[in-house]
């Protein structure tokens, strides 16, 4: 099966109705195990595309803008474009990527808050011009590099329970009257407000100063004579349909007071992991092992027995690569252990670790498994955000492959919902039900 990163011939695997994701990373687990045991994933595409419909029937009047830097893959994009999302893109590899899929640069916008020189020079020269804002440096960066820019002032909000980032980007409303005055000055036209809400802390009072605050900047900027036309609510959106019915609850009155239909305003979003999170699950492998004699932290919280080990497994992936959000976000990785054990084996205190040998490669600090054995396999579910973006210049590992996969009841839907692409169209290729062979009969899936 074709689908690696940088490989533009990838291919989706279209499952026959008696074929289901657990069937497909079994084979993937027996091919890897005969050729190097490598890290994979397999990214269901189905799932983007239910996702969508779930957005269109809660948010219908917020256009989404994906966030590229979550999920970069080929497959991801090519679905997205199909199903009509904008995408929001913070370099300018990923603006190169979203334009090769033909996409119209009214649909991208460049949000990186610190953005090179010569990266909004590109912008301009494939023609994006929607850029992202928040201080007077950044502002005249923009006005040297693009004549054309069309910004969106990034406001702060009063989420301080969450993400430093929000910390360090977003102005306040009284500079914006500054930046207004410094636009007017450098002939640089401001055509709407961008806020973040993270997802640690969706309360109704965040999302209540943050629009209110936005309606103050758009009668503020029509005093200064410009037109205001996006409203940009940011992302933050977890992968949990009931989540998305929360926010909606909360912004969709919100909106219909200080943005109503009628005001002609485009309300837009940059949802990123929740379209993709939940569609991959991350393989790897045990290639080493460490056995200690349990110590009394361990005991009172995984109540062990004092005379069993303590396991360290060593995996073939770690926060140098596919978890690498390890490294900056609470990532909740619970692994599943791929082979069969008896419902009466006993567990042991278990700690996972990547490759690196560093203190800080840690990926489950306490776990109960089953003794494992070097070259058995651990599988992560919803591993689709943040460990599939455009990749570090300091990080040289050699990214897994991925194999996509979609059901045929999902390409249906997909069909009868009118998301088309001719591109997207040759690059599915059926999967019978044989692929439930026994181990030792299974086949390489080829395109």
């Amino acid at each position: 099966m074709k689908g690696f990163l940088e490989d533009a011939n990838y291919s989706i695997g279209l499952l026959d109705e008696g074929v289901n994701l657990g069937d497909v990373i079994d084979n993937c687990i027996y091919e890897h195990t005969l050729t190097g045991k490598n890290t994979f994933f397999v990214g269901d595409l189905g799932k983007l595309t239910k996702q969508h419909i779930h957005w269109q029937n809660v948010m219908a009047r917020v256009k989404p803008f994906y966030n590229v830097k979550c999920n970069s893959t080929p497959g991801v994009l090519e679905i997205l474009a199909a199903l009509g999302t904008g995408f929001a893109c913070s370099s300018k590899t990923e603006m190169a990527l979203i334009q090769d899929l033909g996409i119209s640069s009214k649909n991208i916008i460049f949000t990186n808050p610190c953005k090179q020189a010569s990266q909004i020079k590109y912008a301009a020269k494939i023609g994006v011009n929607i850029l992202s804002c928040d201080s007077e440096l950044e502002l005249k960066k923009i006005a040297r590099n693009n004549s054309n820019a069309k910004l969106l002032l990034h406001i702060a909000t009063e989420d301080n329970g969450g993400e430093e980032m929000n910390m360090k980007f977003g102005t306040t409303l009284k500079n914006c009257r500054h930046l207004m005055e410094c636009a007017k000055e450098l002939n640089v036209q401001i055509v709407g407000v961008k806020f973040h809400v993270s997802n640690y802390c969706k309360e109704p009072q965040i999302y209540k100063h943050a629009i209110s605050d936005a309606r103050c900047v758009f009668d503020m900027a029509e005093e200064f004579g410009f037109t205001m036309n996006m409203l940009n609510i940011g992302g933050g959106f977890t992968d949990n349909e009931r989540d998305l019915e929360e926010v909606n609850h909360i912004v969709s009155p919100l909106l219909d007071i200080y943005f109503p239909e009628e005001s002609g305003i485009n309300v837009v979003a940059e949802p990123g992991c929740y379209y993709v999170s939940s569609a991959f699950t991350l393989a790897v492998n045990v290639i080493a092992k460490k056995a200690a004699q349990c110590d009394k932290h361990l005991l009172s919280e995984m109540e062990q027995r004092s005379k069993d080990p303590v396991f360290m497994y060593y995996m073939n992936d770690g926060v140098y690569g596919s978890f690498a959000s390890k490294l900056s976000e609470n990532l909740n990785a619970i692994p599943e252990v791929h082979k069969k054990y008896k419902e009466d084996e006993p567990l042991f205190a278990s700690s996972l670790w990547g490759p690196s040998c560093d203190e800080l490669d840690q990926i489950v600090e306490n776990c109960l498994l089953p003794e494992l054995n070097i070259g058995d396999w651990l599988l992560f579910d919803n591993m689709g955000s943040g460990t599939l973006g455009e990749q570090s210049a300091f990080n040289d590992l050699q990214r897994p492959p991925v194999y996509y996969i979609m059901s045929f009841g999902d390409w249906c839907e997909m069909q009868d919902a009118g998301f088309t692409s001719d591109t997207l169209m040759k690059n599915f290729f059926f999967v019978p039900s044989c692929i439930q062979l026994s181990p030792e009969d299974r086949f390489s899936i080829e395109a």
